[in-house]
């Protein structure tokens, strides 16, 4: 039935068909024609298209660092302190740092030539409690709020305490001394 309508097709349109034989060298100046548009095509192209890749490279690997180093740093917990333990560890950890500062500036107050040395060697003191207490912080973190890390905290923070007070204690003492020795002198 389909070859009955094809056979039907073909034989009306019988007639109608182009049966002219084209020009000499017809087909050679087509190709010709073709190869041109060909090649002009393909230098406009080389031309005029800019190589986005390597930047597009360059931008997604950025993108990547980018959020690698985001995920990353969500990943890293912060050092915990005694106030990340607990409501009354946070008002133990206020007292101290309070203490420690007022302490602070009545040494400093009293800095004087004859007290130097002395306030010197505390302040250097401090300063080494205070790096000892940034690595407890460390371990606070790491070791999940264990009960050692925080007394060594605590004992860190009497500690200095403790040597603020022996200083200004020696710092008395000194004053004293000399307040008798010009006594003495008169």
């Amino acid at each position: 039935m389909i070859d009955d309508n094809l056979e039907r097709l073909f034989d009306d349109l019988k007639g109608e068909f182009n049966i002219e034989t084209p020009h000499n060298n017809h087909e050679q100046r087509f190709l010709d024609k073709l190869k041109a548009e060909d090649s002009g095509a393909t230098e406009t192209k080389k031309q005029s298209g800019f190589n986005w890749k390597p930047f597009l490279a360059i931008a997604a690997s950025i993108v990547i660092c980018f959020g690698l180093f985001t995920t990353l740093q969500q990943q890293q917990p912060e050092d915990l302190d005694l106030a990340s333990v607990s409501p009354e560890m946070s008002e133990t950890q206020d007292f101290f740092t309070i203490t420690i500062e007022s302490e602070l500036k009545r040494l400093n107050k009293e800095r004087s030539p004859l007290t130097e040395q002395i306030i010197n060697d505390a302040l250097v003191q401090i300063q080494l409690l205070e790096t000892d207490y940034k690595k407890l912080k460390t371990d606070l973190t790491e070791s999940g709020k264990n009960q050692r890390v925080i007394y060594a905290m605590i004992s860190n923070f009497q500690t200095r305490i403790d040597i603020l007070n022996t200083v200004l204690e020696q710092i008395e003492i000194v004053k004293q001394f000399k307040s008798n020795s010009n006594e003495n002198i008169l």
